[in-house]
């Protein structure tokens, strides 16, 4: 892992995430913000739920996209935000269980781009089951800072 660039990464990845209304929308939560790494967790109720009672997979493509972005966001310096480029999601498994959880992890750092891997979870009788794999490209965006 590259070196820390901002000993405060962790209070600015759970700042960003509580200006995303779309995250508070799903109801989701992002218990686990690590150098490098995060988690965002979501219940799952009737408002996520496609046709088949299955969280929708916009859903599961959200909470993937964030919680990789996060991940990428932990390692840029202060004064720097992120975003997406592009992201490649195969839907592996219905999202069927009491929650999701979606881990974000960066593959590779860089100055420009981060590439990143998330893998979605649904967590069901106390089991994991993949459900999900992201690959993303995330542009770092230096001297743009987020709204507030």
């Amino acid at each position: 892992m590259t070196r820390l660039t901002d000993p405060q990464f962790a209070d600015r990845v759970r700042a960003s995430f509580a200006l995303q209304n779309a995250m508070t929308l799903i109801q989701a939560s992002l218990p686990v913000v690590n150098h490098g790494s995060t988690e965002i967790h979501v219940p799952h109720w009737s408002g996520i739920e496609q046709q088949h009672g299955f969280v929708h997979g916009g859903v599961v493509g959200m909470i993937a996209d964030s919680a990789a972005g996060y991940a990428a966001m932990s390692m840029v310096p202060e004064g720097a935000s992120v975003l997406t480029v592009e992201y490649k999601m195969n839907l592996l498994a219905p999202a069927d269980g009491e929650k999701l959880i979606a881990r974000g992890k960066v593959v590779r750092p860089g100055r420009t781009l981060i590439v990143t891997q998330a893998e979605v979870f649904a967590v069901k009788d106390g089991q994991e089951i993949l459900c999900a794999l992201m690959q993303q490209t995330i542009m770092v965006m230096h001297g743009k800072s987020e709204k507030t």
